[in-house]
């Protein structure tokens, strides 16, 4: 689905991303996570074309992204914060994503009416709070029923209804066959939905593992502590 190989990134002197490569595949759902700073948000921009890389290669489908964009359009993506014009309403914000998409696909307007968006059509993005915004966002993502859904800090914001709705979506699509990509701060969210984890120090991969594999080999059910052992382990392998 996604094959990123041996790319490199710099901005003027701070190297970035150093020779990542990764492999995700359809039916997963892969947690990306990492401390600040450590290239994750390089990555996701370098994947939906927004940053182009100094070296390496990157495919969606086996076909290079590289010089085309038709392929993001089988990509929902959902950012931190969703920035939008602030005087258009809701229902304008999603109309006028409809006609720039043009798409053919049958509408996914699950998470439109979970969230009871057509009750809001009406109100101007300014007077939204952070976490209706991204509602919109969420509802905007999954939209066009793209095969890769990428999710930055998805539950951020939400109210724990809402967090609960989204959760059980993206549980639904992955069953599907979809690939699923999620970055969070918030590790115990992620818990029921995530099948693999990339961990990025550093503008490098420091670990992609199965979360079966995770567990195993550190013997902790919860992916936070599973984490932290091994993160521990690394450090006191370095001081030693």
């Amino acid at each position: 689905m996604i094959e990123v190989k041996e790319v490199s990134k710099k901005f003027g002197k701070l190297e970035v991303l150093k020779d990542v490569s990764i492999s995700c595949k359809s039916g997963q759902c892969i947690a990306l996570i990492g401390p600040n700073g450590c290239g994750k948000t390089t990555l996701i921009k370098s994947i939906l074309g927004m940053v182009l890389p100094d070296k390496g290669t990157m495919e969606f489908n086996n076909k290079s992204v590289f010089g085309d964009y038709l392929y993001r359009e089988k990509i929902g993506y959902m950012p931190q914060i969703g920035r939008y014009p602030d005087t258009m309403t809701i229902g304008q914000i999603i109309e006028m994503v409809k006609k720039i998409r043009n798409s053919k696909e049958v509408l996914d307007d699950d998470l439109y009416h979970a969230f009871g968006i057509e009750k809001m059509l009406n109100k101007q993005m300014r007077t939204l709070s952070g976490g209706t915004t991204q509602k919109v966002s969420a509802v905007l993502a999954f939209l066009f029923n793209p095969d890769v859904l990428i999710l930055d800090e998805p539950t951020a914001g939400l109210d724990p209804l809402a967090s609960e709705l989204l959760k059980d979506k993206i549980i639904k699509e992955k069953d599907k066959g979809k690939l699923i990509i999620i970055t969070s701060h918030l590790l115990s969210e992620l818990d029921d939905l995530i099948s693999e984890i990339i961990f990025m120090q550093e503008g490098k991969v420091f670990f992609h593992k199965s979360v079966n594999e995770l567990r195993e080999e550190t013997q902790e059910d919860k992916i936070s502590k599973a984490i932290a052992k091994i993160l521990r382990a690394n450090s006191h392998e370095q001081n030693n």
